[in-house]
């Protein structure tokens, strides 16, 4: 009787196995889940003093990987994680090298023709970051100056559009990173850094000297972060949106929120609770 049994449970695992496809099926295939994230993206994600990665979006993929665990009836798949840069994320996303990528990433219509992505996970908006001692306080403060912004970014499309629009006169300097461009701004090079206000917040927590740096007072884009994924494969999409949607839905967002940003004192914007509410889709 008990063989029967455990024959029994082998033939539903294996047919539930054969049941996934694209992503999940590959996951199922090797017993492991590969999540790409981008080191320096304070609180977003990075490595912590061991080496190990961790944050906001990190701490969400960690979910995912727990439904997908349950989804395939597989409780020991493996988690690996693997850097990927701001050049290769999505190509990582797209030629399977990861299976999800955990970072501050803007959802645009023009990356969702490479790839898809899961529910937003966070908004905020393009900031400045100067020296306390040469502060800018908006961003219509630029004329003349010197901005470092990190190319092939919606920070730098959207930074563009705005002086453009407002017919702001300064110069942007490409940066590398969010490092080199605090590095940039450190040493006078310039007398801003734009980025996501979220990324700028996490930059100036992580100097080591947060009174050495202030943020400016308006935004300059809107910028709705989501979990990239490789298109077209709504299973695993699924998987992830509901996971997700769980999150929000049942308050389990707060205590996420609160060890990242609260304890920073950054309380959520009116638009990032909107964003809580309406994305906790019903089952």
């Amino acid at each position: 009787m008990r063989k029967f049994i455990l024959l029994l449970a082998l033939a539903a695992l294996v047919g539930n196995v054969q049941a996934a496809s694209g992503t999940l099926k590959r996951i199922a295939d090797s017993g492991e889940i590969k999540i790409g994230y981008r080191v320096g993206t304070e609180p977003f994600s990075f490595q912590d003093s061991s080496g190990q990665a961790t944050g906001y979006s990190v701490e969400m993929c960690q979910r995912v990987a727990e439904a997908v665990r349950t989804e395939l009836k597989m409780k020991d798949i493996k988690v690996t994680y693997v850097p990927v840069t701001l050049e290769e994320r999505f190509d990582a996303v797209a030629k399977k090298k990861v299976d999800i990528v955990c970072s501050a990433t803007t959802i645009t219509l023009s990356r969702l023709e490479k790839v898809d992505f899961s529910l937003m996970t966070f908004v905020t908006g393009g900031s400045l970051m100067s020296r306390k001692s040469a502060p800018i306080q908006m961003t219509s403060d630029l004329a003349g100056k010197k901005v470092a912004v990190i190319s092939d970014t919606t920070t730098q499309t959207g930074l563009a559009t705005f002086l453009k629009e407002n017919f702001i006169d300064a110069t942007t300097v490409a940066a590398e990173d969010i490092e080199s461009a605090r590095k940039l701004l450190d040493e006078g090079k310039v007398d801003a850094v734009a980025d996501d206000q979220i990324v700028l917040i996490g930059q100036i927590i992580a100097s080591g000297a947060p009174e050495d740096y202030t943020l400016a007072q308006d935004l300059f884009s809107y910028e709705p972060y989501g979990l990239a994924l490789a298109k077209d494969d709504g299973e695993f999409r699924l998987v992830v949106d509901r996971t997700l949607a769980r999150i929000y839905r049942t308050g389990q967002f707060k205590p996420l929120y609160s060890k990242w940003f609260l304890r920073f004192g950054l309380k959520p914007t009116p638009i990032l609770q909107a964003m809580y509410s309406l994305q906790g889709l019903p089952e």
